[in-house]
């Protein structure tokens, strides 16, 4: 059944992330229904899966946020077994979302002192691969699945500008290419020429194949030790956002280079840090 339903998603032009966490979060409802029934799932009843959310808040003691996104998954899978004729009512829907308070403290949880440290040892450890990927993430605001997907022909430092084209839901966009990214990627693309690496993605390992996001995860994992914070691929993207806005770009500009489908999601970041807003509280 899960096979199955992996190839309905396909077809509804979804990102390879969300599949993927879709998939995920069927499989985690189908194997705590089975361990605590102790029968074989056959389709979705809505008293078993309120049983399930309940489980979720009590027992595991998920977040709001990582239970809803199991809704949202659940909410996909009735409707594949709809479609299929599996069964004819909707056991969930988007009523269930729990709610969730409106976050006023900006994304952003690292500053240009931790990033510009993070991309200075990343570039004295001799990777220029590495430096140019850590730049475009701060500086241009890519998401790592985007960085890791472009192609050789999909930049061009003349024009400064780069195609995005497997962002969430596989939107297209362009990008505009800072002067620190720039600068970064010119060294790598330099150093590629030089050592005759070769391979269609810009980011490759020295054999030419496309690098593996655990790959990155590792590098971040590292750095983040000697910076002594803790600081994800992601985090980078929230600064940009953050920065972008503290020097003079409109919310319009960051979301179009953000790839935000929703302006609200930018508009998170003209709100202060919570670091600035326990300093503000401190004043009082």
């Amino acid at each position: 059944m899960i096979h199955l339903f992996e190839q309905y998603l396909l077809t509804n032009d979804m990102s390879n992330n969300t599949i993927k966490s879709y998939l995920l979060n069927v499989k985690g409802y189908m194997k705590w229904f089975e361990e605590s029934k102790g029968i074989e799932f056959k389709k979705l009843h809505r008293e078993n899966v309120k049983d399930y959310i309940s489980y979720l808040k009590t027992v595991k003691k998920n977040s709001s946020t990582s239970i809803n996104a199991k809704i949202s998954a659940l909410i996909k899978f009735n409707d594949y077994l709809v479609e299929k004729n599996v069964q004819t009512e909707q056991a969930i829907n988007k009523k269930d979302m729990l709610k969730i308070q409106k976050q006023y403290a900006s994304l952003a949880t690292v500053g240009l002192g931790d990033v510009e440290k993070f991309r200075q040892l990343v570039l004295e450890s001799g990777s220029k691969r590495n430096y140019a990927i850590v730049s475009l993430l701060a500086y241009c605001g890519l998401r790592i699945s985007e960085c890791l997907n472009i192609g050789m022909n999909e930049f061009n430092l003349t024009s400064r500008e780069l195609i995005v084209s497997e962002g969430k839901g596989k939107k297209q966009r362009n990008v505009n290419i800072g002067s620190k990214a720039r600068t970064a990627l010119q060294s790598w693309i330099k150093e590629r020429e030089e050592k005759g690496i070769k391979g269609e993605y810009l980011f490759v390992s020295n054999r030419g194949t496309k690098l593996d996001r655990t790959v990155i995860n590792k590098l971040f994992k590292y750095y983040s030790g000697i910076v002594g914070k803790d600081v994800a691929p992601h985090d980078l993207r929230h600064f940009f956002c953050s920065h972008a806005l503290e020097n003079d770009m409109s919310v319009h500009e960051v979301a179009n280079q953000a790839g935000h489908s929703n302006i609200h999601t930018t508009l998170l970041y003209t709100n202060p840090t919570r670091e600035k807003m326990l300093a503000k509280m401190d004043r009082l």
